[in-house]
């Protein structure tokens, strides 16, 4: 009976589906003024790689709808952290382009920098499997110029057209308003199953790029395709890199889900205690330039942002650092009303005909309307640019200058034609003169097309253990998911990229990988096209491998920063812990005393030192590495405590650097530990500069299927 209830229960949930769906039944597409609409997937452009057009009626009124669905909070990155620095030119590549922040070595350029998430409300955690915003405010000479990036290097879709969409698959499900800051649920996976262009990003975000250990230890993007202009009027295709000094870390999924619970805020305050410390982080702008009559010479296009450049087909030319130190002093004033726009460009930098960086320079203006109120959204402190303006732009909504004079119109007598135009010899603005001789069309480049050779690509140039926490990723992400068709078309797309990540998953899932799926693959086609023009060939193999997609070739020679757990009670050895906190600190390392109670604690020699956190107010997924200096009053005390046997553990399980001295090692024995001495990151009794190299590693991922067993 219980059996039969439950299949009755099921089948009303399906007609109750059926019924919600029947007004949406035969329904067509139109605008908000009833007119009927046979393609929202594609721009209007002037050839299908041309630029998109300014009449596009259809473009401006979804992204319109879309900019202003709430304020004042960002609709996308609105969970944001920010700090202030500078940039320096190391050397100057005048031969590519005329920019001065490009060319005068002698230049400090100030820079306003803002990290974020971009699926979660201003509330979010900053935990969140998510792509990372990297978005850099340049106060040059010539103007202001942001650099509105990532930190991967491609986007999900290839139109500006698709972002509405997008973001309202990956926004919490309209009915429940749930989940929050998360794309493991039904409607995300429905869009990204249909729109396969999707595919390399969202496999970058199932990597550990999409779970970053902190702001100050991943990479930045520009994303698109830009052009260099030089003095000559040469155009030069180039991408922007930016690469941390500290390397490329991320965390594991178990230890960001413990993180968000422990300290939601653990992004937001590693980069302000960082800073507020004096260890300012650091980054290497890095190039990749494209002789503009090498534009079709790859089996991609140039102008497709699902597409990253490998550095192994294209090396990165690092050109300059920035460094950032000095936290904001009003969060809201300036990391909250900050106004990046990519169409903030200056003489020397211009664009290309990318549809996605084509529908920005219209989108991110129309936000900032909406958002700060108005037009004169520059003159907040935080957007003003650090060189005068002048032209006759007046009034409007938040105006704060005052502006003089009997004129404001161009030509004028009055006040002797000023403000005057500018040469471009003057420096003034000039776009580049590219011919355009296309007919206007609603479509996309069939180069768009290829969506399974980068992922593919990508996958193949992880090392083992990234590759089984993408493969963790998918199937924990699918696994939230509902509905079984999706689950299916999902394996059947992830087998076309690799077959054995399809197969772990398809384990994971419990399901079979369909051998053929209901649906056409690709659907970001307008009503009127041809289903086989836009389907996705097979992958290609155009390098068998790219090792600078891997974090397993990072930069490992540091641990600035590095966030250490000493293990104390009273009596605990000072001579130990002197010797290799002092070791620590020197490479610039932060010891935290982690103690039975708050207040002080005693060492052995009778000295007080103050205790940074009491066991029952911290975890060990907020620290990279543990200490256990030793002292037998200090470790009977540690042992009758069962947290710090579970802190222990989970360090370990989380294939990180552990330590112990003396009787530190009574401890070791009660926990999974005693298991792994002969572990290169576990020592017991060695000099502090074993303890550095195995810090310096991030992890022991040679641990990683050892431990999996391991509770925590």
């Amino acid at each position: 009976m219980a059996n039969n209830k439950t299949n009755k229960s099921e089948s009303k949930k399906v007609e109750d589906l059926k019924a919600s769906q029947k007004d949406f039944n035969d329904t067509t597409m139109t605008t908000n003024q009833g007119l009927k609409v046979n393609d929202t997937n594609n721009s209007l452009k002037s050839g299908e790689r041309g630029s998109t057009l300014l009449e596009d009626f259809l473009l401006r009124e979804k992204i319109t709808s879309f900019d202003h669905e709430r304020i004042p909070e960002r609709i996308v990155h609105a969970r944001g952290s920010a700090a202030h620095g500078y940039f320096e030119l190391y050397d100057s590549i005048a031969q590519y382009t005329k920019a001065g922040i490009f060319n005068d070595v002698s230049r400090k350029t100030p820079v306003f920098v803002r990290f974020s998430t971009v699926a979660g409300s201003k509330g979010s955690p900053d935990l969140a499997r998510d792509v990372r915003g990297f978005a850099v405010k340049f106060y040059t000479e010539e103007g202001t110029w942001d650099l509105v990036g990532n930190n991967m290097p491609i986007f999900f879709i290839q139109d500006a057209m698709k972002f509405p969409d997008l973001i309202h698959s990956v926004k919490p499900e309209p009915n429940k308003e749930i989940p929050q800051a998360a794309s493991a649920h039904d409607t995300f996976y429905d869009f990204v199953s249909h729109a396969t262009e999707t595919l390399h990003n969202h496999i970058w975000v199932m990597s550990d790029r999409a779970i970053p250990r902190s702001f100050r230890m991943m990479e930045g993007f520009g994303i698109h395709t830009f052009r260099f202009i030089n003095d000559k009027n040469e155009s030069h295709f180039v991408r922007f890199h930016w690469k941390p000094k500290l390397g490329v870390h991320s965390l594991t999924w178990d230890e960001a889900v413990k993180i968000n619970g422990a300290d939601s805020d653990f992004h937001r305050r590693d980069l302000w205690d960082a800073i507020e410390a004096g260890q300012f982080p650091e980054w290497e702008l890095g190039v990749q330039i494209i002789p503009q009559e090498d534009e079709f010479k790859f089996e991609f296009d140039l102008l497709d942002p699902t597409k990253l450049i490998p550095e192994e087909m294209v090396p990165v030319q690092i050109i300059g650092k920035m460094t950032l130190n000095k936290n904001p002093e009003n969060f809201f004033a300036e990391t909250e009303q900050v106004a990046f726009l990519p169409g903030h460009v200056v003489p020397g930098i211009d664009f290309t005909n990318d549809p996605l960086l084509q529908g920005r320079l219209f989108s991110y203006r129309d936000t900032q309307l909406s958002r700060l109120g108005g037009p004169n959204f520059h003159q907040i402190p935080i957007n003003r640019p650090i060189v005068p303006t002048h032209n006759n732009q007046r009034d409007g909504m938040m105006q704060t200058e005052i502006p003089t004079g009997q004129t404001a119109y161009f030509p004028n007598s009055l006040t002797g034609g000023c403000p005057h135009l500018a040469k471009m010899a003057e420096g003034g603005f000039h776009s580049y003169e590219e011919r355009i001789d296309a007919k206007k069309v609603r479509g996309r480049s069939e180069s768009f097309n290829d969506h399974f050779s980068q992922p593919a690509l990508f996958y193949r140039s992880l090392a083992k253990w990234e590759q089984e926490h993408v493969a963790d990723a998918y199937t924990f992400e699918l696994g939230k998911c509902n509905q079984k068709h999706i689950k299916e078309r999902m394996l059947w797309l992830i087998a076309e990229i690799d077959t054995d990540l399809a197969n772990k998953v398809a384990e994971g899932l419990g399901l079979a990988i369909p051998e053929t799926i209901e649906q056409p693959v690709n659907q970001a086609i307008g009503a009127d096209e041809e289903v086989s023009k836009h389907q996705p060939p097979k992958k290609k193999n155009y390098l068998d491998a790219a090792p600078t997609l891997s974090q397993a070739n990072t930069k490992f020679d540091s641990i600035a920063t590095r966030q250490v757990a000493v293990l104390v009670a009273n009596g605990f050895s000072m001579k130990n812990f002197k010797k290799m906190s002092d070791a620590l600190e020197k490479e610039g390392a932060m010891v935290k005393l982690i103690a039975p109670h708050g207040g002080t604690i005693t060492c052995d020699e009778n000295m007080e030192h103050p205790v940074d956190a009491a066991i029952m107010t911290t975890e060990s997924v907020l620290f990279d590495s543990v200490y256990i200096p030793g002292g037998k009053a200090a470790v009977d005390k540690l042992m009758k405590e069962a947290k710090f046997v579970k802190f222990i553990n989970e360090t370990l399980k989380h294939c990180k650097a552990i330590a112990a001295d003396a009787e530190g090692e009574d401890l070791i024995d009660k926990t999974f530990v005693k298991d792994f001495k002969k572990d290169k990151a576990v020592l017991i009794n060695q000099e502090p500069s074993k303890f550095i190299d195995a810090m310096k590693q991030h992890r022991n991922w040679d641990r990683s299927d050892l431990v999996k067993e391991i509770p925590a």
